[in-house]
């Protein structure tokens, strides 16, 4: 099965759902902000588009946490759902779908296609009996008391009957798609690691449950559920009327899909483009065309999440700063596709410094003096010079540049290249100085020279304005109608950004009067919105009935290198355990550290092995002193912070014999690591290897270059040889050894 080539005609792309067991945070907003942005600019460049969202509303652990507040689990699913819906309809998100898992289309479509893999010989009955964490919705090998690799919380014992897929038999037939279509997964790390796992071998997939009855029943076996992840995947084609006999459903499923780009968060890219692929198969259904991952939003030392109780809503910074200031922020702050840090301070800093001081004053100083001197007409201009034909041609090399990034997704850089327009054009007023007439420049010679600048200023700040509408919509708006262009949503319907270009604002065009766009945000504004952050958490603490049960807290991801200030957004359900039931019982073994993606084993009894023969006739031999041992209590263990991460580039410093530079991939950042290894391992045999670091050891010099880090390894006499510590099983990067 091949991927089609991407249509020119029709585009359709989707966020994750997401899971209900919380209100939405800024890490959600990240990803829905990043796929309006997308939809805004391939509709304005007459791209038929489809943009859907939704909520993920079944699972047990949304059934306890109904239980809990003393709810239904419809209720309980329900409100949250309309916490995500309000937010995004707050923050003015042109999605044509909300798709909510407990809708009877969905209902309907999940069911057609269990039946169909069901019939199609790819579905079979089993048993498990083993660990799971309902908090991570996730299977866990090892014995009862068993922590979760995730979140560190014991796991439940279960023993139930299910349905398995049959994962296993699409190994070599993902490899082969992954091959033929090597532009599926991005980045480039979610590629590696993704087909490292499958590599690595599969084992079928348990995709019912039989302990709790919240979810969709299984067709002809009502007793089980089908599991959240089959569930939840399916919503992106159940939104478009997989299963409904409806012809304008089936019309729009054939119209839309398959999907062009499903955008979701890193740490569920294994069910994205493992899984997922693996079902579509199975069922008959065209595959995706692309995945793509972006990275977490790190807040507060750790990565933005409920469990851990250091998320910021969206609401705070709109509230404060506008809807677009979030946008702009997360979108020129954060590299897509990597980890970034969210900060009020830098969120301010960038707002003040790049659209109240920016954008924002050079809108204002040319709108404002275009109805000082010209009665807010815009004036012929005439007798250009080198410095106008200076900045159209600029303006036509940033239409091109803006565009190529945007659409890779490099959206910092995209708008990089516009912001340097906007300070480009910004000088080019400020050197003209049409608001100061020198002594001996006559009055006409000033009035040609207010003319021209300001006209040329003004058709700059218009293709500065159409470029920056799907980042920016509201802002855009306001500026688009200022500058007499009129609706704007109305030229993207028109799709008006396929003829951008210089010399789209005519002489003679009636401006509207001017209005505040960006006002500058005060000293207080930080304080602000901690104020309302503190709030909303205290609210959140009162509507529960008092304190909120203490969580073991899930390991801290580190924030992300200062230029790359964050992304992301997870769905708060962690991936789902494939399983596979064995008719001969292995002896269960203690879990590896940090280890995932094990399959539960069956508990055993085990036989002592008999002890060896004491030797005979020993002599009596005065005892050794023995050395006192030096003990750590837990918590000075704790302090260690021991990760998973894979070398990236390896190569020996000049001049130092026994140290090699290398660059490390923890998943979350990328960092430069000096080892004293050169004189055991060959630099180019390190590259791919999943190693592990001590990530919290404070930064060093050695030979001018910094070191952030320690490896891991074993001292093997006589010399001390240094044996790197690794893994038999796939541990995916950043995770933390407990």
């Amino acid at each position: 099965m091949t991927n089609s080539a991407l249509s020119p005609e029709r585009f359709y792309l989707t966020t994750p759902i997401y899971y209900v067991n919380a209100r939405p945070h800024l890490g959600h907003a990240y990803s829905t902000i990043v796929c309006d942005a997308i939809a805004r600019r391939k509709r304005a460049l007459g791209i038929d588009t489809w943009f859907l969202t939704g909520t993920d509303e079944h699972g047990q652990k949304i059934e306890r946490s109904a239980r809990l507040a003393g709810r239904t689990p419809g209720e309980f699913a329900t409100a949250i759902a309309a916490e995500f819906r309000g937010l995004w309809d707050g923050l003015s998100l042109s999605y044509n779908d909300f798709i909510r898992t407990t809708e009877d289309r969905h209902k309907r479509g999940v069911q057609h296609l269990f039946a169909t893999l069901r019939d199609r010989g790819y579905i079979y009955k089993g048993s498990y009996t083993g660990q799971y964490c309902v908090s991570d919705e996730l299977y866990v090998d090892g014995p009862p008391g068993t922590p979760c690799p995730d979140c560190g919380r014991i796991t439940e014992t279960v023993s139930e009957e299910n349905y398995f897929f049959k994962l296993s038999a699409f190994e070599r037939k993902l490899l082969e798609f992954y091959e033929a279509n090597p532009g599926f997964m991005q980045p480039e790390s979610t590629r590696r690691e993704v087909i490292s796992f499958v590599r690595g071998g599969l084992k079928d997939l348990s995709v019912s449950r039989t302990s709790f009855s919240w979810g969709i029943p299984v067709p002809g076996d009502e007793k089980h559920v089908v599991y959240v992840w089959l569930d939840a995947l399916a919503n992106y084609i159940t939104a478009l009327g997989y299963g409904s006999d409806d012809p304008a459903d089936k019309a729009r499923f054939a119209r839309y899909w398959p999907a062009d780009m499903h955008l979701i968060g890193k740490e569920i890219s294994r069910f994205h483009c493992v899984y997922w692929p693996a079902f579509l198969m199975a069922a008959g259904i065209p595959l995706p065309r692309s995945v793509r991952a972006n990275g977490w939003l790190l807040f507060d030392q750790g990565k933005m999440s409920k469990s851990r109780g250091n998320i910021v809503r969206a609401e705070t910074v709109q509230q404060v700063l506008g809807a677009d200031a979030l946008r702009y922020f997360l979108l020129r702050e954060i590299p897509f596709g990597q980890d970034g840090t969210f900060s009020f301070d830098a969120l301010v800093q960038r707002y003040n410094g790049d659209l109240a001081n920016g954008y924002g004053n050079l809108v204002s100083r040319v709108v404002n003096m275009v109805f000082k001197y010209f009665g807010g007409v815009v004036p012929p201009a005439s007798g250009l010079t080198t410095a106008e034909v200076t900045l159209q041609a600029s303006a036509t090399r940033t239409i091109a540049a803006f565009g190529e990034a945007f659409d890779a997704m490099e959206f910092s850089d995209a708008l990089k290249a516009l912001w340097a327009l906007v300070a480009e054009t910004d000088g080019y007023l400020t050197a003209n100085a049409p608001w100061k007439k020198p002594p001996e420049r006559s009055e006409a010679d000033h009035y040609q020279l207010q003319a021209r600048v300001l006209a040329t200023a003004a058709e700059a700040i218009r293709v500065i304005t159409a470029l920056v509408y799907p980042i920016l919509p509201e802002s855009a708006a306001k500026v688009w109608a200022q500058l007499g262009q009129g609706d704007i949503t109305e030229a993207a319907r028109n799709a008006f950004l396929t003829q951008i270009a210089w010399g789209g604002l005519q002489a003679g065009t009636k401006f509207m009067g001017p209005a505040p766009l960006f006002p500058r945000a005060e000293k207080d504004a930080v304080e602000r919105m901690v104020a309302i952050e503190e709030q909303n958490n205290k609210s959140v603490i009162e509507a529960a009935g008092g304190a909120p049960v203490p969580e073991q807290p899930a390991p801290k991801a580190q924030p992300a290198a200062p230029q790359n200030s964050e992304s992301t957004k997870k769905a708060e359900k962690k991936p789902m355990e494939e399983t596979k039931p064995t008719p001969t019982p292995e002896p269960a073994a203690e879990p590896a550290a940090a280890s995932v993606q094990a399959a539960p084993a069956a508990p055993t009894s085990t036989v002592a092995a008999p002890a060896a023969e004491a030797p005979a006739a020993a002599e009596a031999v005065a005892p050794a002193p023995v050395e006192e041992k030096q003990y750590i209590t837990i918590d000075d263990f704790a302090k260690v912070e021991l990760r998973v991460a894979q070398v990236l580039v390896a190569e020996r410093i000049p001049k130092a014999d026994k140290l090699l530079r290398l660059e490390v991939d923890l998943g979350y950042e990328k960092r430069q690591i000096l080892a004293g290894i050169a004189q055991y391992y060959e630099p180019e045999k390190l590259i791919g290897r999943r190693i592990v670091i001590v990530a919290n050891l404070a930064p060093r010099k050695m030979r001018g270059l910094e070191s952030n880090g320690m490896l891991l390894a074993a001292s093997l006499p006589p010399d001390g040889a240094p044996v790197l510590a690794g893994f038999l099983e796939d541990v995916p990067l950043g995770a933390r050894l407990k």
